[in-house]
């Protein structure tokens, strides 16, 4: 028996559409007036219905697509000039730009694999088994547990972030920080390389008492996208700082643990040893 097309149904098909559509302009970097009119809505109304379906605003998702196009031209030695042209930007400026917002670093920083970059680490015993702690002079920016995967797998794991940075063991300097995040007193610094979306996902995780635990869809909720739980699982995935961004605190919506990237038996360690401290 045939059905009548649910608004949802019907959303989701302008929105496939409205997906190619920017794929396939994206070269030509074409604005939000143009997008709308070529989908037959008011720039408000389609501004408005994307965003509540793909979790950023049309412009945001352009960038995402501008960005990704950019990277790979980099990877193949295109220049940083003619990847500008190739990505339909309008000016090296503008390239630089778009990676300092999304990746925080510069297209060069970035193609050359963090070449320049200095990234102390150290391995530390910790209440979920041995834990890998990566920083700069800034701060934090990994933490990784081995109980699960293993040293050499977390290792390679979080240097692949940055393939072509200075890596030396040290974690005489990062013992302060370290010892912090695990309740030791004092500060643990971070530097954190995000989107905005996913910065804001995270700060919402910050949100969410210790002993507490939250889903996707409530999280989904606070950032003001209730209908991009999806998105906002893919920006708790890629959270580099374990544990003190607390991604282990979100779960699917059925109450299961969801996956979480250093192995679920460390997930429920923490949650069990949260919810102890919290009933102390």
């Amino acid at each position: 028996m045939n059905q009548i097309p649910s608004p949802s149904a019907f959303h989701y098909g302008l929105i496939a559409e409205a997906l190619r559509l920017i794929e396939e302009a994206a070269p030509e970097q074409p604005g939000l007036d143009e997008i709308a009119a070529r989908m037959g809505f008011s720039p408000a109304h389609f501004q408005r219905m994307f965003s509540e379906w793909v979790g950023v605003s049309p412009k945001r998702y352009m960038q995402y697509l501008t960005l990704d196009l950019a990277k790979r031209l980099l990877a193949e030695r295109f220049t940083v000039l003619e990847t500008t042209m190739e990505a339909g930007l309008s000016s090296p400026g503008r390239l630089h730009d778009l990676f300092v917002r999304w990746e925080a670093m510069s297209p060069g920083a970035w193609a050359s694999g963090g070449e320049g970059l200095d990234i102390a680490f150290g391995w530390f015993d910790g209440p979920f088994g041995e834990t890998l702690a990566m920083g700069t002079e800034r701060g934090l920016c990994g933490m990784a547990f081995a109980a699960e995967t293993g040293r050499v797998p977390a290792l390679a794991d979080m240097k692949g972030r940055w393939p072509n940075a200075r890596f030396r063991e040290d974690p005489a300097a990062l013992a302060p920080w370290v010892s912090a995040a695990f309740g030791g007193g004092g500060e643990a610094r971070l530097a954190l390389i995000g989107a905005p979306f996913q910065i804001k996902v995270w700060e919402a995780l910050l949100s969410v008492p210790t002993g507490h635990v939250t889903t996707y869809s409530e999280i989904a909720r606070v950032v003001g996208k209730p209908k991009a739980a999806r998105a906002v699982g893919t920006a708790v995935g890629r959270n580099p700082i374990s544990w003190l961004i607390p991604c282990h605190r979100a779960l699917r919506k059925s109450g299961e643990l969801g996956g979480y990237h250093w192995g679920l038996p460390v997930k429920r360690a923490m949650l069990a040893w949260e919810a102890a401290r919290a009933g102390a």
